[in-house]
This record gives structure tokens, sequence and C-alpha cells, in this order.
């Protein structure tokens, strides 16, 4: 059907409730509203779901996510792995509760249990939760830091990863395989929970979960010292982190922790927040005016669904806050770990530290130094969590520390996604611990440029919504990868990775050899001097991503190169 049959469908079609019509008439004259929600479906891609919360064949809506777990359904089944259920978690964002139910109730009627939070909790727990439980997959229902009127679905495997290759692609062609709306099979929640297929979970995951977390803790003694004199300010930005953030810290003996009055009980409209992302600084506005009235060392906020985590430090030089980015603040736990399991004598054999490829480089010479196996994967986190796995079937290293650019980084194995909380309970160490020797984490930070180097990175974006502009970005890449550019400014193109066709060529030689990685649509450039620059267009947002990174001489220097790469970026495209 066109989109505007499959308009004219939803209007008409008993299957679809009296306020979803009513949504729909009240759009009916608009032509292109009508188009964008109905051109086509949701496409549930590699990570799940993600949408604008609204009626239509292309929005995240009951009918869609029940749609989406009937696929997934259908696989689980044909897995034989419908016994082990399946666990299910939800963010504080519209209709997220909902949306858990429905994905629940859906699940139920095919026969597979569900094991449903009784409230919200953060992306990390539903991972420790899905392999406590010895379930065959997860279900998380949040957009991440994404604006409030979208939401998402993302579905995890029974290792506690994100779905990745080939089960990814297998699940998405259920999904779509499910063309019928009234193929699609749902329950009653008593009658579910009647037949035992519909079970509650909460406070006995939440004990376990906030145990794990803790066996990361390296110097208790330090904390216990400087717990009465170190001072933190919290932000949970309106979402999931509030109560386990406070609860690990308290448990931990932390005394002067400060949350946030205005963005510390959930807020699916994020009230006090143009955008819950705590890599936009505007996210720390009222967090940084609290952090200065109570002269907080450390400030940290996590996003909604708490996998993320932003950080502010005072340099006591000036008295100002100073921004961490995701690099940044997973380099200060990556040296405080990898130092202090070394001088515990405590680091594993055959240690491993993972990382993307458009994370920073530093991670190449803090590898080295502790003689820790250095492991590159494609982005994003689910690639870093499946990495685990292979340590465990193989038997060949063991993951120490993990981290990814987007704020994202795990400590330990509880999880296999990344996770904010054991993020903020790790550089609450850390801060104490620096604090006992008067320092502040960005002199810790500053430390580590004079001994690794002065790495930068850096991001452009380019936003192309609309019916057209998919089609704008796979130009771009098309363009990109059918001719690479030979420089980009005046830095030479060394060596161009193009991981769609798996083929890196040297540009001097003209030698070509494999990248080692699964194909993916991401190019890299290899520039002098530790430069670089990757380009990826991405999976759950309209955007073209263009990241970057520089070794200076200096934080003044590196901080120019990376501007002037940004720059001469820019001119290219």
């Amino acid at each position: 059907m066109g989109y505007k049959e499959e308009f004219q469908f939803w209007l008409e079609d008993d299957y679809f409730d009296q306020d979803t019509k009513n949504e729909l008439l009240a759009i009916r004259n608009n032509e292109a509203e009508v188009e964008d929600r109905f051109y086509r479906e949701l496409e549930f891609g590699t990570g799940g779901l993600r949408g604008v919360v609204a009626a239509g064949l292309n929005r995240m809506n009951v009918y869609t996510v029940r749609k989406a777990t009937q696929g997934l359904a259908n696989y689980i089944l044909k897995q034989g792995t419908q016994a082990k259920g399946v666990a299910i978690s939800f963010d504080n964002r519209r209709m997220s509760t909902e949306f858990a139910d429905e994905t629940a109730l859906c699940l139920a009627a095919n026969g597979i249990k569900a094991y449903v939070f009784e409230s919200l909790r953060p992306t990390p727990e539903l991972s420790f939760a899905l392999r406590t439980l010895g379930c065959t997959a997860g279900v998380m229902v949040t957009a991440s830091h994404n604006p409030p009127e979208y939401n998402g679905y993302k579905v995890y495997w029974e290792d506690g990863a994100q779905i990745t290759a080939p089960r990814d692609k297998d699940i998405i062609a259920e999904v779509r395989a499910v063309t019928d709306f009234h193929a699609v099979k749902t329950m009653k929640k008593e009658d579910a929970k009647a037949a035992g297929l519909y079970q509650v979970i909460g406070k006995e995951i939440d004990d376990q979960f906030m145990a794990e977390l803790k066996k990361q803790i390296i110097h208790p003694e330090v904390i216990e010292e400087m717990s009465k004199d170190i001072k933190i300010v919290y932000t949970p930005l309106c979402g999931t982190g509030n109560k386990p953030v406070q609860r690990v810290l308290k448990e931990l003996g932390f005394q002067n922790v400060y949350v946030v009055p205005e963005q510390e009980n959930p807020d699916p409209n994020f009230t006090t927040l143009e955008y819950p992302n705590p890599e936009d600084p505007k996210a720390f506005t009222y967090a940084l005016r609290l952090a200065k009235e109570k002269d907080a060392d450390i400030v940290l906020a996590t996003d909604p669904d708490a996998d993320r985590l932003g950080v502010y430090a005072k340099d006591t030089k000036t008295g100002e806050y100073v921004a961490f980015t995701g690099n940044m603040s997973g380099m200060l736990i990556a040296e405080y770990i990898l130092r202090e399991r070394t001088a515990t004598g405590t680091m594993p054999e055959k240690p491993a530290l993972v990382t993307t490829i458009v994370t920073t480089n530093m991670t190449f010479p803090i590898s080295k130094a502790y003689n820790v196996k250095l492991i590159e994967v494609l982005t994003g986190f689910k690639f870093i969590g499946e990495q685990i796995k292979f340590f465990e079937q193989n038997n060949s290293y063991h993951y120490v520390f993990g981290l990814e650019e987007s704020y994202g980084c795990l400590a330990g194995t509880h999880s296999r996604d990344k996770d904010a909380i054991v993020a903020v309970m790790c550089l609450c160490e850390v801060a104490s611990y620096c604090k006992k020797q008067g320092k502040t984490l960005w002199d810790m930070m500053v430390e580590i440029y004079e001994k690794y180097g002065y790495f930068k990175e850096g991001q452009y974006t380019i936003t192309l919504k609309g019916i057209d502009g998919a089609k704008q970005i796979a130009e771009i890449m098309d363009k990109l990868r059918a001719n690479p550019p030979k420089a980009i400014g005046d830095r030479k193109v060394l060596r161009f990775r193009d991981y769609q066709n798996d083929v890196i060529t040297d540009l001097e030689t003209g030698e070509k050899t494999g990248t080692g990685l699964p194909k993916s649509n991401v190019l890299y450039f290899e520039l002098p001097g530790e430069e670089w620059c990757c380009a990826r267009p991405s999976g759950t947002e309209p955007k073209i991503k263009f990241y970057m990174g520089v070794k200076g001489s200096s934080i003044e220097d590196a901080n120019a190169r990376l501007v002037s790469l940004t720059d001469d970026l820019k001119a290219l495209l």
C-alpha cells in the first residue's frame, strides 16, 4: 500500500482504537505529516526501534511495538529457547510503561514468559537482570538521550549485550515478515499473570546488582577516609539513575552527595532540559549552579536510561568547573584501574582493554604502559559487550575495562552494556584518591596528558531529516567511498579504511589489506601525526557523524589542531 492507503487503513480498520483514529483525523489535511507518518514502517534496525511517539506506521506506538515484539517472539520460538523467558525494563519516557506491558503481553500470548521490572530501571540493570535470570533475551524501552518526543526499544540476547551479527539480521528479518497487524498476538495482563507468563521483578535484582557494582572498588579504605571531605553533585536528568546512584554512593559511605532537586524525579517532558543528554553543556545548568553553592569537587550527570555519564570537575587554579568529554572521563577511570590493579597485584592474567575505532587514540599508549591487550571494535557498545562473550568462550583474555567516545564505559562484566552507575562509582573513588593527595580530577587529567600526550577529539554532525535526508546521507557516503580524498586540508591521507567493503588501502603504495572487523557503513581516514577522521551515518537518528582526533604538544596546541582539522573537513564537504 502507498502512504495514503495505509493512512486510510489505520482510520477504518477496527484493530486500531478510537484515540489513535482521532489523532490521525486531526492531521488528515496535513499532507506532509501524513506522508511522513505512513511512507514507511518504523525501521527495526540493529539497535531495535527508535522514533517519535505518535500514531502512524513510522512512529512509536503500541501497535508498532507490539508488531516488532511478534517478530522477536517468532525468532525466539524458532530458536526453541522460549522456556527461558525475556526480561523487560523501561525508563521514564512517554508511554514507556505501556510499551513495556505491550511487549510483555505479546510475548506471553506466544507462550514466552516475561519478567517485568516493577518500575523504571536503568539499561545496565536490564543487561544484568536477563543474565541473572537466565533469560533468552531482554528488551529495554528507552530512547536514551534523545529529545522528549522520542521513545525506543532495544533488544538484548542471552549474553546480556545488544544483538549483533548474524542474529540481528535474523531478528530484523522476522520483524519485517510480520506484515499483518491482525496476526500479532496479545492477551490480558490478568490472564498472563494467571498463566505464570507475566512476573514482576524488582528488589531482589536491585540487591544483586548493587553487590556486583561494589566489587569494582579497588580502595575502599580511601573512600572511607575521604567520605566526609569529598563533595559530589549529581543529576539523573529526570531519568532512571537517581535511586541506584544514591544507593550505591550511600552504601559506600559518601556523606556529601547533593542531588539536583529540579531534576531528581522522573519527568517524561524533561521540563528543565532542552535535551536530556550529558554531552550537552546546557544539561549541566542546574547541576553547576548547585556545585558552586556547595563547593563541590565533582559534578555528575547520567542520561535518562543511565548508561551514559557526563562529568565536570573543579580546576583549583581558576576555581572554575571543567567539562570532561567521554574520552577524558573514560581515560581517567582506565588509568586508575590499570595503575591500581597493577600496583595491588589484582590485575587478572591476560588483561584486555576494549574500545571502538572512533574512541581516543590515547588508548594505545595507556595499554602499552600497563602491558594490556588493546582491542578495537566497531562503533557501538554492543561490540564491546560482545568481546566479553568471546573472551569467555575462547578463554583468551580477561576484560578489565571498556569505553567509547559517546560518554559510555563499563568496569566489570556484571553488565554487557555501558553502565553510568558503575562509572559514577568509579569516578567518585578516583576523585577521593585524588583529594587525598591534594589534587582534583582535572589535575589528574593534566598528568595523564603529560604522560601519554595531549590527545583531543571532536565531532561534526550534519542533520538531514525527512524523506530526502536518508538519500542525501547515502550520497555523501557514496561520494567519499568512490573518490576518497587524498588530503584533508594540508593533511595527507595516509591510509583509507572502508569497513563496508572490508578493505584498508595504503594511498602511497596502493597495498590493500582487510579491516579485520565486520562489515559496516563506516569510512576512516588515517592522517599524519596520529590524527584521524571517520565518517559514519547514525543508526538511530537522521544524521551523518564525522569523528576526528588529533595529538598536540599542549592543551592549547591540541585545541588549535582540532579546530583546524574540523574546518578543513567542512571545506572538503
